[in-house]
């Protein structure tokens, strides 16, 4: 699902303009990725928890080189944790159904 499908999916179900949908679904996106810019944790019942969290520096080794080692520096990444109900709509589907 694009976020094209998804205004086009709410503004069919509640009859809203497309163009209003589309500036709601977006001003929700950019708060959401303000917050985590900020370092913020977005919590959404029922859905899911979005956290930055600092991946720790590790040694790697470049495949065309394997001899060479490499230092990955520390950075920051963002995770997600699914919620309750999510959880238990996903562990619904039939694993031999999903492409």
């Amino acid at each position: 699902m694009t976020k094209r499908d998804l205004v086009l999916r709410i503004s069919k179900e509640l009859g809203l303009v497309q163009n209003d949908v589309a500036e709601i679904v977006q001003k929700t996106l950019d708060y959401i990725a303000d917050d985590l810019a900020a370092g913020s944790t977005i919590e959404l019942r029922n859905f899911g928890v979005f956290e930055v969290r600092v991946r720790k520096s590790r040694k790697g080794r470049n495949p065309n080189r394997p001899k060479n080692e490499v230092v990955i520096p520390e950075r920051v990444v963002v995770r997600f944790r699914a919620g309750k109900e999510l959880k238990e709509r996903v562990e619904k589907l039939n694993p031999s159904k999903i492409v």
